[in-house]
């Protein structure tokens, strides 16, 4: 399928918008209510830092709501506006957090349903409004809902728009995409879509397993069946990566990014020298700048003297468990949660430890003073911190 071709198609039609409706002044006061804070405008202004009692409240530097999780939000939000009548539905999620995407479902937006990782779109009609979420659709969903005659509203963050144009370019010049992310996530789903023949990997050990195999030190066999739900239809490890293009999911670790980077570059000069180099290689900056933003804070944070860290956002929300992971490898005692509920009654604490699941711990913090540093992931609003730092005050008392 010709994608390029496929989105000026689509870009040109009635039924298709991505700039929003003009109502930004209208949403505003909503938006502002439902996502924004006094406490944490406040804590901006004092240094990122509050004191209460016991408790020392350390946030950092960059958090919470990205540009692009704005937009998207704000263009939801819009559309309900411009559509007050209409079904609207949303592919998935709008962003990977509960709160919004509650909100959202008070509005009387629709949620596709997903049954065993595959949606159903059986319900959605001609006629109806269907939004296009923060991390984008695929390919094959976009084209089902614009043969269905629906009304289609496009938040794709821009970042993840310039991935698909950088898979796009390694088809168009015949190179194998090799794309650093989740392979059921639903962003890299959507890279995939656009991208020719490609391969998914999560980590640097994956990534070291296909470097090895291009340096002749891999199974065929074994490299096929591993990688067999990763990997474009019929890709074949000894055709397909001679010609190789890194991209990413843009909430992947960004130095586990770079390392990627530099581990096939390395690899393809050790197999074919620096002469031939460019025939074989190909690397474009991918990384968004919003998760190295946060991802930046948030090794400047884990470097301060803390007593634990608190770490909020969706439990699917891939930047967000990056962000954990960072004050997991410095050895801090951290916590991930997805809403303030997740605190108390009483000193305990609901959390998803990296890799496992919810348990709860109590007693959660300890006595005497307290050094707490909080963090979100970029679809975490304002307000939600506020609550969790609410809730630790009172954990604390006077």
């Amino acid at each position: 399928m010709d994608t390029r071709a496929f989105k000026r198609s689509l870009h040109h039609s009635e039924r298709y918008n991505r700039r929003g409706f003009g109502l930004g002044e209208e949403v505003a006061g909503s938006l502002e209510q439902a996502y924004q804070s006094d406490l944490i405008a406040g804590l901006r202004d004092n240094g990122h830092e509050l004191r209460h009692g016991r408790l020392t409240v350390r946030l950092a530097e960059a958090f919470g709501f990205c540009w692009g999780v704005e937009r998207a939000v704000a263009m939801a939000y819009e559309t309900r506006r411009h559509y007050p009548t209409e079904r609207i539905w949303i592919t998935n999620e709008i962003i990977h957090n509960p709160s919004v995407n509650a909100h959202l479902r008070d509005m009387n937006v629709l949620f596709i349903r997903v049954e065993e990782g595959v949606k159903d779109f059986s319900e959605v009609g001609i006629g109806d409004v269907v939004i296009l979420p923060a991390f984008g659709a695929t390919v094959q969903e976009m084209q089902l809902l614009n043969e269905r005659g629906c009304h289609i509203v496009d938040t794709t963050c821009p970042w993840v728009s310039k991935v698909w144009n950088t898979v796009e370019k390694h088809k168009k010049h015949a190179f194998s995409s090799i794309i650093h992310g989740k392979v059921k996530h639903e962003e890299t789903l959507a890279t995939s879509s656009f991208a020719g023949t490609y391969l998914v990997v999560l980590d640097l050990a994956e990534a070291q397993m296909v470097c090895d195999y291009i340096l002749g030190k891999g199974d065929r066999e074994a490299f096929i069946t591993h990688f067999a739900k990763a990997s474009s239809p019929g890709f074949d490890p000894d055709l397909d990566l001679v010609r190789v293009g890194v991209a990413n999911q843009t909430t992947m670790l960004k130095s586990e990014t770079e390392e990627i980077g530099r581990m096939f570059e390395r690899t393809m000069l050790q197999r074919y020298g620096p002469a031939e180099l460019n025939d074989h290689f190909l690397a474009f900056n991918t990384i968004c700048d919003a998760t190295q933003e946060r991802q930046d804070a948030m090794f400047s944070l884990v470097d301060e003297p803390l007593d634990l860290m608190v770490v909020i956002g969706g439990y699917n929300s891939s930047n967000t468990t990056h962000l954990q992971e960072i004050a997991v490898s410095r050895g801090i005692r951290s916590f991930h949660i997805d809403t303030p509920e997740r605190i108390g009654p009483g000193n305990r604490i609901e959390h998803m430890p990296l890799g496992g699941d919810l348990e709860v711990v109590a007693p959660f913090l300890p006595e005497g003073p307290l050094r707490v540093g909080i963090t979100s992931g970029a679809s975490t609003p304002d307000r939600v911190v506020e609550d969790v730092i609410r809730h630790l005050m009172e954990l604390c008392g006077n």
